[in-house]
């Protein structure tokens, strides 16, 4: 393919991409999350909520016009602070060009045969976009850790801590409930759960050194995974929504590679144009034939 060609399929895939996002609500001018939502989290993160940090520890920390600005910035919510409810924007231009990034991240690792930690804090929703990138890593030559697969812990929630456990589902590690629904929309015993917590990545990563091995090259996730592998030292990068502030901290402080603002919370196969189009950016497979 001339370059004028390539040039040109890229231009495409770009403009299909952002017509994708646009069209489920991924990017665009009116995201799932309203605006009320984003500015209550941005509220917790400047007062140092330890959900929304994420396991990150920022010194010093932004007040929350900082970090409105932050996001702004970084995600392309509206930047003005007496727009107080309504629709919220994330730019796609911002989620094309962080999905560019990560590209290049992933190619570097590919590269280098570098080894690959995944872990998902949403895992009923982001565990194939995950597990996509990781297979194309393996089959790169990438070796891919699943530790601590089975390791009990209890998680801090609103309601006390929650007794959890560590699983993996197609190579990317998730967490599941141990105790049982006290209310609907609890996830019950053995039931995939959501989780904003680093203490996933801190045990999957001690269980790497126990074992005999170094830390992963590079981690792949969202929440917790990446502010947690920031705070180890890790590369990382991965997905954020526009009221998720750590993450966007954590990359703009350097803890963090890349951090694609993109709504998290959509249906599976949503997700499926943004992997194809990271690993076809890579030239990882099976993009690379």
């Amino acid at each position: 393919m001339t370059a004028t060609a390539s040039a040109s399929a890229l231009a495409t895939a770009r403009e299909d991409l952002r017509a994708h996002l646009l069209k489920h609500r991924l990017a665009g001018p009116d995201v799932p999350t309203p605006r009320q939502n984003n500015l209550r989290h941005y509220r917790l993160f400047a007062q140092g909520d330890a959900k929304a940090l994420m396991g990150l520890a920022p010194e010093p920390r932004r007040d929350q016009d900082a970090v409105l600005r932050l996001m702004a910035e970084r995600v392309g919510v509206d930047p003005d602070p007496r727009y107080t409810e309504g629709p919220d924007t994330i730019d796609p231009e911002l989620t094309l060009a962080a999905l560019d990034r990560l590209a290049a991240l992933l190619r570097r690792t590919a590269d280098r045969r570098g080894s690959v930690l995944a872990g998902t804090g949403h895992p009923t929703k982001l565990a194939g976009f995950h597990g996509a990138l990781v297979r194309a890593l393996e089959t790169a030559g990438c070796p891919v850790h699943t530790p601590a697969r089975g390791a009990r812990f209890r998680e801090p929630t609103p309601e006390g801590d929650r007794p959890r456990y560590l699983d993996a589902v197609d190579r990317v590690l998730v967490m599941r409930a141990l105790d049982g629904p006290e209310r609907p929309g609890r996830p019950g015993p053995g039931d995939l759960a959501h989780t904003h917590s680093a203490l996933p990545v801190q045990l999957a990563v001690a269980a790497l050194a126990e074992a005999g091995h170094r830390p992963p090259d590079l981690v792949l996730g969202d929440h917790g995974w990446l502010c947690g592998a920031g705070r180890l030292g890790i590369p990382a990068g991965g997905i954020a929504d526009c009221n998720d502030v750590a993450p966007f901290a954590a990359e703009a402080d350097g803890l963090v590679e890349v951090v694609v603002p993109l709504e998290d919370g959509s249906a599976p196969s949503c997700y499926r144009p943004l992997s194809d189009y990271v690993l076809q950016r890579a030239d990882l497979a099976p993009y690379n034939s």
